[in-house]
């Protein structure tokens, strides 16, 4: 690739990490190297293993499996800095596509270093594509992107009280 875009896939709507992992195994089909960052997601999700077996390097989980509003701030903090480790290894690692999924909700929740995750995206190495995912997307999000995409729910299962159900939502 010779300039590497940024895809932003936000909203309340279903499938934007659906969107970012198809991406993945696009780019992974075409011989291109993909490091993904999953920030806040630490349970078991279906296209996790078989991403890796294709030669994804996936970075994710959380301090204990709590949703952020029921930690406390020692599990929060830890929760942090976890998230900051994985985003400075998966900067680390050579990648033709960068994945930092659901880095909206981690900006968003002070899940990580603000200035961090912006140099991993607005100070990229200039081939490197990346997708990020987000609920309420940032403005910078919003400026930066090449790709906006916005996923709206018009209805959604759960609304009817259908849980979220394996190889499908996750």
């Amino acid at each position: 690739m010779e300039q590497g875009l940024l895809h932003l896939y936000w909203g309340d709507g279903k499938g934007k990490t659906t969107a970012a992992m198809g991406l993945a195994l696009r780019a992974l089909g075409n011989g291109k190297t993909v490091v993904i960052v999953q920030f806040l997601k630490g349970g078991k999700s279906g296209e996790v293993p078989l991403l890796e077996q294709l030669g994804a390097k996936i970075y994710r989980g959380k301090a204990g499996q709590k949703f952020v509003f029921r930690m406390n701030d020692a599990e929060k903090a830890a929760t942090r800095q976890l998230q900051n480790e994985n985003l400075r290894a998966a900067m680390a690692q050579p990648a033709d596509l960068l994945i930092l999924d659901e880095a909206g909700s981690a900006w968003e929740l002070d899940m990580v270093d603000k200035d961090l995750l912006q140099e991993a995206v607005l100070r990229r190495p200039a081939a490197q594509e990346c997708v990020l995912t987000a609920h309420a997307a940032p403005r910078w999000m919003l400026d930066a992107a090449d790709y906006s995409t916005e996923m709206k729910c018009h209805r959604h299962p759960y609304q009817k009280g259908i849980a979220a159900r394996q190889g499908i939502e996750y």
